[in-house]
């Protein structure tokens, strides 16, 4: 059988390896990808490595073989990730007609339809490439100016972990890299998907304020405590079941009175706000993706009444629940 045979859909994605590649940069994204395909089979992330010849030497020496060349078309849907570099020793040869090669390529390459994903200094390649004019864009802090000079008409953001714009996403420093992906498996395969990967990884699933909003279902999940990732996987699991702290306490194997005190530790809120953040989370997917009456979205979501979900809810969003719905729809 295909390996591509039980998933849904397969996506392409070509990660591109410029001289003196920061290994950090390639690792820590594709490692992510490799866990996407383990951990669910909606989508197959089907990744190769490319690069302007089959060898390529990296930023800690180690050089990687069996590279593939760049290809002529890259199919519609695909992801193209640029992996940063770091400036090659005195005694290295001359980089310069490569990278100029790699730079034409992108520009011949990426059109409507293919995402490009660029990892810390990979954005000064794009820019070089002309594929971030009009965006808003991040990069590694020692790069920005460089950036800024190839794409003068780019939106080039510091303090962020990373930025997405349209079909462009772009990360900061080396381990950003891995952030990035994160969020793009989540968006991709869902929320559930990348917090698993986070914790198999021992990352945490990180935002600043100004970053990419964070999807409710992770709220409280920036920890490592097992006992309590399991009790909000129960959680997030069923919203609308009636959960009782004794039952809870069961699942985390630990009494009521510690478990309440551990989950205000490592998840910065209670257990019965973490149950209603839940439930009012999925009485937005069902109020943005039914025309059920609110009677019904509130038993559905695990409210004892309409009027409890909008007291619950206000807490939550400055717009009503029908509002809400409204706004959804536009």
């Amino acid at each position: 059988m295909n390996q591509g045979d039980r998933y849904l859909r397969v996506i392409p994605v070509y990660v591109l390896l410029p001289p003196y590649t920061l290994l950090m940069d390639v690792a820590g994204p594709v490692e992510v990808l490799r866990r996407a395909n383990i951990e669910q089979e909606d989508i197959l992330f089907d990744y190769r490595f490319i690069a302007a010849r089959p060898t390529q030497t990296t930023s800690i020496g180690l050089t990687v073989a069996d590279l593939l060349p760049v290809p002529d078309c890259i199919p519609e849907g695909a992801l193209v990730v640029v992996s940063g570099s770091v400036t090659p020793p005195s005694d290295a040869g001359d980089i310069e007609e490569e990278n100029g090669l790699l730079a034409t390529w992108l520009r011949t390459s990426i059109r409507p339809g293919v995402t490009l994903i660029t990892i810390c200094s990979g954005a000064v390649l794009a820019a070089r490439a002309g594929l971030l004019e009009g965006y808003a864009c991040t990069t590694h802090a020692a790069c920005i100016e460089e950036v800024q000079h190839y794409a003068p008409t780019a939106r080039v953001l510091d303090n962020r972990l990373y930025v997405e714009d349209r079909e462009r996403y772009s990360s900061a420093g080396i381990s950003t890299g891995t952030d990035l992906m994160l969020h793009i498996v989540s968006k991709l395969t869902s929320p559930v998907t990348a917090l698993t990967i986070a914790r198999h990884m021992v990352v945490y699933m990180r935002r600043t304020g100004a970053d990419p909003q964070l999807s409710p279902w992770l709220s409280g999940r920036n920890h490592v405590h097992p006992a309590i990732h399991r009790v909000q996987d129960a959680i997030m699991a069923d919203p609308a079941h009636g959960w009782s702290l004794a039952e809870l306490a069961g699942i985390g194997a630990m009494s009521a009175r510690h478990i309440s005190r551990l989950f205000q530790e490592h998840a910065g809120l209670s257990v019965t706000a973490y149950v209603n953040l839940m439930r009012v989370t999925l009485a937005r997917d069902v109020l943005a993706n039914s025309r059920l009456d609110m009677e019904r979205v509130a038993e559905k979501s695990g409210f004892a009444s309409p009027r409890h979900m909008r007291r619950v809810w206000s807490k939550y969003n400055e717009l009503s629940p029908s509002h809400y719905r409204r706004s959804a729809a536009e």
